[in-house]
């Protein structure tokens, strides 16, 4: 019980500290407004084909629908990887060493600073969640559990990865600058604002895409994080249904796993 309880009190310190972030909270509405309001509706009148004299969408969906779910994964991921500031913070002013010192485990100490930076994307992804009908999606109950699922594995999994970061970068204007570097070249490069025409086979796709973009899509982790998504918001997936799910889950261990062994360390 005691060591519930001190995990129980990290996780609602990295609670409370970021709904009193105001800067945090309006990144977290203004962002997905952004994307949805203006790339969404602006670009949907160009993601269309002509094909034989009819125009027609590259996917069966309009690109408002399309790039709901990454608006989702976007949200996850600024507000995951930020979240892991927390740590520099408390280990500038010696709140980490007070923690250390106590008879908790280095393991559960990790742990419960990750699922409150958890806990607080997921709160972010739902805000985009609330936007469902705007952009003219339904979800029932089955795909919002499903959907809230998902995205709880992707925000363990980057929260896990921005402690990774903060690991190797002890200032704040140094992981600020990093982990931009990171996240923008991965969500662009995951099939977020953009389909692979899932009707090419592997080979037509590197005909019709660069190849070594398609590469990058390919080995990028968020494309079957986005895909994964998509799947149950849309019931469209450009890859194997069941991998999504998978590769959410060993992003999961693996960063965690990493995170532990580099905390352990520090």
């Amino acid at each position: 019980m005691g060591l519930l309880g001190g995990i129980y009190a990290i996780w609602l310190r990295e609670v409370k500290r970021a709904l009193r972030d105001r800067g945090q909270l309006i990144g977290g509405i203004s962002r997905p407004l952004l994307w949805v309001l203006i790339m969404g509706i602006g670009l949907n009148p160009y993601f269309r084909g002509e094909v034989y004299g009819e125009v027609q969408f590259v996917v069966p969906y309009t690109y408002l629908q399309f790039i709901f779910p990454a608006v989702i994964v976007l949200n996850i991921m600024y507000t995951s990887v930020q979240s892991a500031v927390s740590l520099i913070w408390d280990r500038q002013f010696g709140f980490l060493r007070e923690v250390l010192v106590s008879p908790m485990p280095r393991s559960a100490v990790l742990f419960a600073k990750i699922l409150g930076g958890s806990t607080v994307a997921m709160m972010h992804g739902g805000l985009v969640l609330m936007l469902a009908r705007f952009a003219d999606v339904s979800l029932s109950w089955v795909d919002l559990t499903h959907a809230l699922a998902l995205m709880f594995m992707l925000s363990f999994s980057l929260t896990s990865f921005g402690v990774i970061i903060a690991n190797r970068i002890r200032t704040f204007e140094g992981f600020g600058v990093f982990s931009n570097a990171v996240i923008l070249p991965l969500y662009f490069t995951s099939s977020s604002v953009f389909p692979l025409d899932p009707s090419l086979t592997r080979a037509q796709t590197r005909v019709v895409y660069p190849e070594w973009l398609v590469s990058l899509v390919e080995i990028n982790p968020l494309t079957y994080a986005n895909d994964a998504l998509r799947g149950v918001i849309l019931n469209f997936n450009q890859f194997n249904p069941f991998l999504g799910p998978l590769v959410l889950a060993a992003m999961a261990l693996v960063f965690f796993g990493i995170a532990l062994w580099e905390f352990r360390k520090a």
